[in-house]
């Protein structure tokens, strides 16, 4: 007689589900990403030989960085810049640093559950299928899906995670075991906002359902898959099992991996400011040469030193802040290039970092100092503190361009 959907394995202290859909039997472990246990749990399982796949919540570039530590060094940080992930690399490195301080004082290894897996899997000869979304992904859609005003408190608890030299406390200790990284590090925020929420934790549940009902239509689809997850998405992909939706699963897949584009208010308003700057030059000039100069004075001095200040806050080299002082009232003026590209530019054509840096960059953005030590680490600070202090700027500017010609 076969198991009830959802059903308990017994035989483990660890939260363990079995359900059974499609011909396939999926034994769905919720694991603590901090702990040995799990970690011990996952090689009995796959040592008991009654698998032949292994499922995990990794995306394809988490796992190659559990494959392969180097890497790191082989990213093109210009490219990534200019691809518009260099903030999403920051913030993904600041989560990093927040799990690497925990394993720092607890003596433990975050993901050791996965690397187990991994080993194990292949010890066997059982294929890995990847089933979470890509994390770039995830903070993309958190950040479309959250008021600007929630997006800065976020933006300002990844920076107090980073500066913050206070011991982790127990209390974190036992959210990172009920789920991840992503979840404990904004766990506070996610459970007063459903926009938060969703794309964090529900959507990903959905997503990792539909990875794992795709398994049956594949060529020798897997008959008896173990599921190595957090504990905290157990109950959401169980449900998403157990009810699977109407809707076909590459459908789901494409809708959730689609990061929604901005607001048509959002995508306008940077030509706007544009707009209105130029208009106000025009204007200036047009009452008096000596107010259009000071207009452009105005521009150039507010813009470009706010954005060079955002760079000497990173320690760039000063040709860098020289550059992007120079740079910044023109990128701003226009929306397709922005000042903080051109001074991580500047920055990786005199500091190129070497292949230490790449290798020791997830330790040493764990001190705050590392983020200036570290060239790689440097350069990205570089780019969102000039890109930040330029759009700073653009905003007091034209405050003071209007008060100009209206006073």
């Amino acid at each position: 007689m076969p198991e009830a959907l959802g059903a308990i394995d017994q035989k483990t202290e660890q939260p363990t589900r079995i359900v059974e859909q499609g011909g396939v039997r999926y034994t769905i472990l919720g694991t603590a990403h901090v702990s040995k246990a799990s970690a011990d749990e996952v090689e009995r399982l796959l040592a008991s030989g009654q698998f032949d796949a292994v499922a995990l919540e990794l995306d394809p570039g988490r796992y190659a960085a559990i494959r392969d530590p180097e890497a790191l060094a082989k990213l093109d940080l210009l490219k990534v810049i200019r691809e518009g992930r260099g903030g999403m690399v920051a913030a993904s490195l600041a989560l990093g640093a927040f799990q690497q301080r925990l394993a720092d004082q607890f003596g433990i290894e975050p993901g050791a559950e996965m690397r187990t897996a991994i080993r194990a899997a292949d010890a066997a000869g059982l294929p890995i299928k990847l089933i979470d979304r890509d994390i770039g992904t995830t903070l993309k859609r958190v950040y479309r899906n959250i008021p600007w005003w929630q997006r800065l408190t976020l933006f300002s608890g990844l920076i107090a995670s980073v500066v913050s030299r206070e011991e982790i406390a127990e209390d974190d200790v036992e959210k990172l075991k009920e789920g991840d990284v992503l979840e404990a590090t904004f766990a506070e925020f996610a459970e007063e906002s459903r926009g938060l929420y969703d794309p964090l934790i529900a959507e990903r549940d959905a997503y990792m359902a539909a990875k794992l009902r795709d398994l049956q239509t594949d060529d020798g689809a897997p008959t008896n898959v173990l599921v190595v997850i957090g504990a905290g998405h157990l109950k959401g992909l169980v449900e998403g099992l157990e009810h699977p939706p109407t809707r076909p699963t590459d459908e789901i897949l494409a809708d959730l991996d689609t990061v929604p584009p901005p607001s048509r208010w959002r995508r306008a308003l940077p030509w706007a400011i544009t707009a209105l700057v130029l208009t106000g030059f025009v204007i200036g000039f047009a009452r008096s040469p000596e107010l259009g100069l000071a207009l452009l004075g105005d521009w150039t001095i507010i813009n470009g030193g706010l954005a060079a200040l955002g760079a000497l806050i990173a320690l760039a080299h000063p040709l860098t802040i020289l550059g992007v002082f120079v740079a910044a009232p023109l990128t701003s003026l226009n929306p397709t290039i922005g000042a903080g590209f051109v001074a991580a530019g500047i920055e990786l054509w005199i500091r190129r970092p070497k292949v230490g840096d790449f290798s020791r960059l997830r330790q040493d953005v764990t001190q705050l100092r590392g983020w200036w030590q570290n060239r790689v680490a440097k350069t990205l600070l570089v780019f969102v503190l000039a890109t930040l202090g330029s759009a700073i700027g653009t905003y007091l500017a034209g405050f003071r361009i209007i008060g100009r010609l209206v006073g």
